[in-house]
C-alpha cells in the first residue's frame, strides 16, 4: 500500500462533508494515495515480491504474470511488462487485463485454465488499481469512496495429498450497464487533449445508488451459485470476503447470504475502495494476521464497472 494516508478530515476541508457522513455511509475511515510520480508498478512490484516470498519460489519460475487493472503506467506496453522486468521473471508471458474491481478473481480463472491443461506451472495474478488521479475532487459521491493499492498471489497446481484447492471461479458481465459507473476520457472515443479535460471526461463517472442496488444483487446470486455448484451451504463457509467498496453493500450481501459479520473480513474502513486491489489485499492481510488458516473454506465476490461481477470458492 502507499505510505500516504488520507483521513476524511482531508475531505471535509474539500467538499461539503464530514467524517460522520462518510463513515455511516460507507464505513471508510481513511485510503491510500501514491505520491507524485508514484506509477501502479511502483506497487505491484513489492506486492508480488511479498507474493514470490510466501510462496517460497523465485521470480524465474513464473510461467505468466496477468495484471487486473484499470489504471495501468501507460496505456501500452502492459503494466505486467514492467512488474516482470522489475521482479525479474524473464520466463514469464506478462499481460493485463480491464474487468475493473472483479480484476483480481477474472485473472485468477485464466490462471487456472493455463495450470489445469499442464502447459504452465506458476502465475503471478496481481489486483492493482491507482485511482486517486481519476477522480473529481468537486464530486463528494464518489471522492471520498477510492483508494490506491496492490495485491499479489501466486497460484499453481494443487498437491493431490492436500485439500487446499480452487473449487470454481464464476464470472459474468452485463456490457448494456456500462453507463453506472464509467470513465469516459483518454481512450479512442475520447482521446486526450484540452477540451477532453476541460469536459473533465478523464475523471470516473458513477451512478451510486444504482451501483449499490446492482451490486448488492448481483454479489448475492453468484456467491450463492458458487456455494451450490460445490455442495455447500454458506453455514459451511469460515471467511467471506466481498469487494471492499461499502460497508453497507457488504452488510446487506452478508444478511442475505447468512453469514455473520465476525466471518466477513474488511479493510474498506482503511483503505477504502481500491478497486481491483481489495480482494488480494484483503486476503493477504488475513493470511498473514493469521486469521485464514490452512484447511479453510474461503468465499470472494466482486463486482465492477462493466457491467462485470464474480465470485471464488476455495479451500485455503
Amino acid at each position: 500500500m502507499p505510505e500516504k494516508v488520507v483521513s476524511n478530515a482531508y475531505y471535509e476541508s474539500i467538499v461539503e462533508t464530514s467524517d460522520e457522513w462518510i463513515t455511516t455511509r460507507t464505513g471508510i475511515k481513511e485510503r491510500r494515495n501514491v505520491l507524485p510520480g508514484q506509477a501502479l508498478s511502483d506497487l505491484v512490484i513489492p506486492a508480488s515480491n511479498n507474493a514470490l516470498e510466501m510462496a517460497g519460489i523465485s521470480a524465474e519460475q513464473l510461467d505468466l504474470i496477468i495484471v487486473g487493472t484499470v489504471s495501468g503506467d501507460m496505456p501500452t506496453p502492459s503494466t505486467a511488462c514492467f512488474v516482470q522486468q522489475g521482479i525479474g521473471a524473464k520466463n514469464a508471458i506478462p499481460f493485463d487485463i480491464s474487468a475493473a474491481c472483479p480484476g483480481f478473481i477474472y485473472a485468477m480463472s485464466i490462471a487456472e485454465k493455463f495450470i489445469q491443461d499442464g502447459s504452465h506451472e506458476y502465475a503471478l495474478i496481481v489486483g492493482a488499481e491507482v485511482i486517486s488521479n481519476r477522480l473529481d475532487y468537486e464530486d463528494r459521491g464518489t471522492c471520498v469512496l477510492f483508494g490506491d493499492g496492490a495485491g499479489a498471489a501466486v497460484v499453481g497446481p494443487s498437491d493431490p495429498d492436500s485439500e487446499s484447492r480452487l473449487l470454481s471461479n464464476h464470472l459474468y458481465g452485463d456490457g448494456s450497464l456500462w453507463e453506472l459507473l464509467y470513465l469516459p476520457g483518454g481512450g479512442s472515443r475520447y482521446p486526450a487533449s484540452h477540451e477532453m479535460v476541460d469536459a473533465k471526461l478523464h475523471l470516473l463517472k458513477m451512478k451510486g445508488s444504482e451501483v449499490f442496488k446492482f451490486a448488492v444483487r448481483c454479489m448475492t446470486d453468484v456467491s450463492i451459485e458458487a456455494l451450490e455448484h460445490n455442495g455447500f451451504t454458506s453455514d459451511q463457509v469460515d471467511w467471506f470476503i466481498p469487494h471492499q467498496a461499502n460497508l453497507r453493500i457488504m452488510e446487506v450481501v452478508g444478511k442475505r447470504l447468512e453469514i455473520p459479520m465476525e466471518k466477513i473480513i474488511q479493510t474498506v474502513q482503511k483503505y477504502g475502495n481500491t478497486s481491483a486491489a481489495t480482494i488480494p489485499v484483503t486476503l493477504d492481510e488475513a493470511v498473514r494476521e493469521g486469521r485464514i488458516k490452512r484447511g479453510d473454506l474461503v468465499l470472494a465476490t466482486s463486482f465492477g464497472a462493466g457491467f462485470t461481477w464474480c465470485s471464488s470458492l476455495f479451500r485455503f
